[in-house]
């Protein structure tokens, strides 16, 4: 059943990304969760594809954030357990790493990596709210530096929180605002349910999710809309992009929501 859109909140993809679009409040969100001031964010993407030439499946980041020492952060919202996260996790790492390296360059270049989930269940089953994984070394417990960090949160242990991420954190529990960054959270959020343009690429999309599902994609929405629908739904793809452009919908918005190419859309 589609959630109304009326009723999306903080953990929901589309309000998550949308709002985390802006670079203040995506920046504070960082600093929370890492205790660290990070750089000047220079790059911000939502829902950015990553396609690897590894492997024939790519990978769609919620959110994308480059500083500008370079270092990468890949933010996730998710409410689903699906038992796979160490999995999920190594394979955004790879992908992320296959796209930052330029053909021939060095290992060197490699930048810092950070990916981070923001769960509302606890995948660890340890009852913290933050868990960081870095790697190390089993037999002497050195920490081995390859410039990667994952971290997964727990929004169920928010009591045990310091007091700015206890409050985010029961944010997404569905609690009522606390801080000055959850209440400008719930700011953004009203204003994008203001937005007309918004609700209607929301239900849009939505609709095109259900006539995929219709049409036999087996292999999960999510990764349908990461590969471009495929065989059966491709006709629908080319029938919901004419619509799109009738209605002077952005091209990317439009390669985002059908899966079609650039190349494809402005061929229509």
């Amino acid at each position: 059943m589609v959630k109304s859109f009326d009723d999306l909140t903080i953990v929901d993809d589309f309000i998550f990304c949308t709002v985390m679009e802006d670079p203040k409040l995506c920046k504070e969100l960082l600093t929370m969760l890492l205790k660290d001031k990070i750089g000047k964010i220079t790059k911000l993407f939502k829902q950015k594809p990553i396609e690897t030439q590894i492997a024939s499946k790519g990978v769609r980041l919620d959110i994308m954030i480059e500083d500008e020492q370079g270092k990468l952060y890949d933010v996730e919202m998710q409410t689903t357990d699906q038992k796979n996260l160490p999995e999920r996790m190594r394979y955004y790492q790879c992908a992320i790493d296959n796209s930052a390296i330029n053909k021939g360059g060095d290992y060197n270049d490699l930048p810092d990596t950070f990916i981070i989930f923001l769960c509302t269940f606890d995948y660890l089953q340890e009852g913290l709210p933050v868990y960081t994984v870095t790697p190390s070394c089993r037999e002497t417990g050195q920490v081995f530096n390859d410039g990667t960090t994952k971290i997964i949160v727990n929004s169920t242990a928010s009591e045990k929180a310091e007091k700015d991420l206890k409050a985010f954190l029961s944010y997404m529990n569905g609690n009522p605002p606390e801080t000055a960054f959850t209440k400008q959270l719930e700011k953004q959020i009203n204003k994008t349910k203001e937005d007309e343009e918004k609700r209607r690429e929301y239900m849009l999309l939505k609709s095109f999710e259900m006539d995929a599902r219709r049409a036999g994609i087996n292999e999960g929405i999510q990764q349908g809309i990461q590969r471009g629908i495929t065989k059966g739904a491709y006709q629908k793809s080319l029938e919901t992009a004419k619509l799109m452009k009738l209605e002077a919908f952005d091209t990317n918005m439009i390669a985002k929501i059908t899966g079609l190419s650039i190349k494809e859309i402005e061929s229509l």
